[in-house]
């Protein structure tokens, strides 16, 4: 992610040192699960989850501290769900942020036991989340099982699969990625919300909620767009894929040009909901105009 501001790379830096802390670093039973599990989780990527979830944390009047666990609970779903994407049996690419997938540098196996062993750990990790409430952690669970399962990212990827070689309309591809890359992205703000302000009103919970359904589009929009603009060493996975695949994207379904501007309306519609939520700083937005700026 291009236009990150010193403010933002501080805390990426903090995210990344709270990522080598929360993950495991040796094993009796099996250091090449461990090596595997920090391999994906470390490996790189923008961090676009964990910022999201500390800079509406604190900018809810809540301490990064307390957003740290939940965060890297958010990305190593990420991360499990790339190790997944990326297996013959799925996506079947061999490149990940300019590095062997995890399953040609480890194999097929224990790519996929290190995908379920991440996952486990978030979700470890959100139920123990130091500094919060019970009720807080629970429904922090519940809120990223939901975004992460068979109504979200999961059923996101399997409806992928099944679209492949089909012409989907714009509704159906934005129900599509709602669920595969969306669902995460809300969670990540919502969770941030969570541990921000256990008593957050209704009104700036469904504000930021509107705000990150839209930010996880608009990020999904330009994904397409870079996809088809980008190199490969630019992107550090394989460029094309997408046409590769036969898949349904925003530019080839509205054309290169209608897809940039489609990602600059979802962040204009986007801004408002973010302003009338009252945040204590601008990071979010900051944020937002980071994801859709990466094409301009």
């Amino acid at each position: 992610m291009t236009l990150m501001t010193p403010e933002l790379l501080s805390l990426k830096s903090t995210i990344e040192d709270a990522l080598q802390h929360y993950l495991p670093t040796n094993s009796e039973i099996s250091p090449m699960l461990v090596d595997a599990m920090r391999y994906s989780g470390l490996s790189g990527g923008k961090r676009i989850r964990p910022l999201l979830v500390c800079a509406t944390c604190t900018g809810l009047g809540g301490a990064l501290e307390d957003a740290l666990a939940p965060a890297c609970a958010v990305e190593f779903i990420h991360a499990y769900s790339l190790l997944h994407d990326d297996l013959p049996a799925m996506d079947d690419d061999e490149l990940r942020h300019g590095l062997p997938s995890g399953h040609i540098k480890y194999g097929e196996a224990t790519a996929i036991l290190a995908g379920d062993a991440l996952q486990a750990l978030a979700f470890e990790l959100l139920a123990t989340a130091p500094g919060s409430r019970t009720d807080v952690r629970l429904t922090a669970v519940q809120v990223l099982a939901e975004a992460s399962g068979w109504q979200g990212m999961v059923g996101g990827q399997s409806f992928d699969l099944a679209s492949e070689n089909k012409s989907l309309s714009l509704t159906e591809l934005q129900s599509l990625h709602a669920a595969k890359t969306g669902a995460l992205i809300k969670a990540s703000v919502q969770i941030g919300a969570l541990f921000g302000n256990p008593n957050l009103d209704a009104e700036t919970y469904v504000l930021l909620t509107e705000f990150a359904t839209r930010i996880g589009l608009a990020f999904q929009v330009v994904d397409d767009i870079l996809d088809v603009t980008q190199t490969t060493e630019t992107l550090g996975k394989p460029a094309g894929s997408d046409q590769k695949a036969n898949k349904s994207t925003y530019p080839a379904l509205l054309g290169l040009e209608q897809a940039r501007a489609h990602a600059s309306e979802l962040l204009a519609e986007a801004e408002p909901m973010l302003k009338r939520a009252g945040m204590q700083h601008d990071l979010l937005n900051v944020i937002a105009h980071a994801i859709v700026d990466r094409v301009s």
